[in-house]
């Protein structure tokens, strides 16, 4: 009586929902892990509320020596705990998509400068018309989609393009919302605004692609569909032949026997299976380094055949350095063109320049004083140190200061131009001296990841914003025979939606805000660490470090875990269907042994410690 009132809030109150999807599944005929549940659990209960309230309708083999008929309420309350604590479990590990969506919201600025015959206003965003003039003040994020009308800066368009690179604007430029404007100030007419910006639109496209994720059909489900049926068939079976064959009272033999097949068939631990694995998994992978938002991500890495991966920030380093120093041969040495250069460059804000004058520190070189700085917008910088005239830019500033610019100087420079670098040559009084050469770097363990993932089966495609000779000359230095470049957001969406229709698995690897809509969109999003909060917000992994080799460790870490599963499914199984014939009676000819309950609470309790034990086993687990 007491395991009676016990059970109760656990079976009408904790666990019903198991009982309404098991319901639901029978009559839809998807058979799943709740109706096996539904139906041993329920079953259990009901016969021991009728032993309880009935003793004498039972043969004697089901009682104790008191004349009691062994109940199984704590086996059922047991069975419906644990499957919810596998639930539980399972609901910490799915998490929030539309935190994506609003850390791209927070991109958007909230406020904005509007000229109104002279005179500047601050306005909402949300008050701004078409053909609105509006003024972008240094460092701030432009609020709509529009043109320059007056002035002229550099914009970071990272978070479109993903280049590290801030492109030069002037007049009837267009700039994007959401970029972020250099360090002058100019004046846009608003052409798109709202909805129709290219940062709203890019929202709209992460809230879909997330929002279109099936969800994967769950192994024990799959397992349990066949499971469900097979052990109702040997109940069917047992009631039959212990009706025809069995002793009297034959009817109640057959009944309670056929009522024993179900609930020793009901595995507790199935419940536990998956989740317990996730659990030990997602932990394991945290310590490596690899975030895995959720259970999804592990089940479906297994099953990825294509990589995609965006270049800069998750091949290259995503920031301007500098990559070497080229001389005329003649009266400069190459330090001296260095200090030159950074000497130069100490005065400028260009983002070029700062990557110039870093690495002329790490050189440890002592900069100059310059005077007469200025910036030529759109050619370079020019100055004075120790009374020369010092110039550094692309080949017009080289025009604007009329200085020479000698064969062998040019062709060394174009070499690397051709693979996408860009190079800035420095004169000294009217005679070019020397250049530099920045690029972004590809990180060191790129070659080696992509090489790794190329082994395991999975193709590698390389898709980025930049132009097609610097992705050239990436692919080519790792080995990669398919690339497109000049990709915007929308491109590598679409690209993703193409493969997935042509039947791969796909995972997308990315750090930037135009990386988004494909990471929500592909099977497994894969965001860098060190890339926008947005990538991150909208991948199933995010790999702490942002270098490649994380993506060979989450693929090993999906195997191991997956496997895991199998063995854990295994053991759920495994007691259970040794109970199965012994509940049938098989035995009873023999030995007259009939299944007592206590057999059938031991198979549990078996099988939950077997899938704990085997889960933990993860935590030794190499992934490396």
């Amino acid at each position: 009586w007491i395991q009676f009132g016990l059970s109760i809030p656990v079976v009408f109150y904790a666990t019903w929902m198991f009982f309404e999807r098991a319901y639901r599944s029978i009559k839809t005929w998807n058979l799943n892990m709740f109706t096996l549940i539904g139906i041993g659990a329920g079953v259990a209960w009901l016969f021991s509320v009728f032993g309880m309230l009935v003793p004498d309708f039972f043969p004697p083999q089901f009682k104790t020596e008191s004349g009691a008929v062994h109940v199984y309420f704590e086996a059922a309350t047991v069975i419906l705990t644990l499957v919810l604590m596998g639930q539980v479990l399972e609901a910490r590990a799915h998490s929030k998509t539309n935190s994506a969506v609003k850390e791209l919201l927070k991109l958007a600025p909230n406020k904005a400068v509007r000229v109104v015959d002279g005179n500047e206003e601050e306005v909402a965003i949300d008050q701004i018309q078409k053909g609105d003039t509006l003024r972008v003040k240094p460092g701030d994020k432009i609020p709509v989609d529009g043109v320059i009308t007056e002035g002229q800066t550099s914009v970071d368009e990272s978070m479109i393009s993903g280049e590290p690179i801030p492109v030069s604007k002037t007049v009837d430029d267009k700039v994007n919302s959401g970029t972020i404007n250099g360090n002058q100030s100019f004046l846009m007419k608003a052409e798109k605004v709202g909805s129709e910006t290219l940062l709203s639109q890019i929202i709209q496209m992460v809230n879909d692609a997330s929002r279109s994720r099936a969800p994967i059909q769950k192994l024990a489900d799959t397992v349990s569909s066949y499971f469900v049926p097979v052990v109702v068939i040997i109940s069917v079976i047992t009631f039959v032949a212990w009706a025809i064959w069995g002793p009297e009272p034959a009817y109640v033999f057959a009944l309670v026997n056929a009522i024993a097949v179900l609930i020793i068939a009901c595995p507790c631990a199935l419940g536990l299976a998956t989740p317990m694995s996730i659990m030990v998994g997602v932990g394991k992978g945290a310590q490596n380094g690899v975030l895995v938002k959720n259970a999804e991500a592990l089940e479906k890495m297994y099953k990825v055949d294509t990589l995609i991966v965006d270049k800069t920030g998750t091949i290259t380093e995503g920031k301007p350095t500098v990559e070497a120093i080229g001389t005329s041969r003649g009266e400069y040495t190459e330090s001296q063109v260095l200090q030159y250069i950074a000497s130069l460059n100490t005065s400028s804000e260009h983002p070029l320049a700062e990557a110039t004058v870093k690495y002329g520190k790490e050189q440890g070189v002592k900069t100059l004083k310059t005077e007469n700085f200025n910036a030529v917008t759109g050619k370079g910088v020019e100055g004075k140190i120790e009374g020369k005239k010092v110039a550094l830019g692309n080949v017009k500033m080289m025009e604007h200061v009329q200085a020479a610019l000698i064969a062998n100087i040019r062709n060394e420079a174009s070499e690397y131009q051709k693979k996408g670098k860009t190079v800035s040559y420095l004169s000294i009084n009217e005679q070019v001296v020397g250049f530099v050469v920045i690029g972004d770097k590809i990180k060191e363990t790129s070659a080696k990841a992509i090489k790794a993932l190329q082994d395991k089966g999975i193709a590698v495609v390389m898709l980025t914003g930049d132009n097609h000779d610097t992705a050239q000359a990436v692919a080519q230095e790792l080995g990669l025979t398919d690339f497109k470049a000049g990709m915007l957001p929308e491109d590598k969406l679409s690209e993703v939606k193409k493969l997935q229709e042509q039947g791969h698995v796909v995972a997308m690897a990315g750090d930037g805000i135009n990386d988004a809509p494909a990471l929500a969109k592909s099977d497994v999003g894969i965001a860098m660490g060190t890339g926008t909060d947005v990538a991150i917000e909208s991948a199933m992994i995010t790999l702490v470090k942002g270098d490649l080799h994380g993506i060979v460790k989450a693929r090993n870490l999906s195997d191991t875990v997956m496997k895991n599963i199998k063995q854990n499914l295994f053991f759920a199984l495994i007691y259970n269907t040794i109970g199965i014939p012994i509940a049938a009676g098989v035995l009873y000819p023999v030995f007259g042994l009939l299944l007592s309950p206590m057999i059938a609470a031991l198979a549990m309790s078996f099988s939950s410690v077997s899938v704990i034990a085997n889960a933990l086993r993860l935590r030794a687990a190499k992934i490396d």
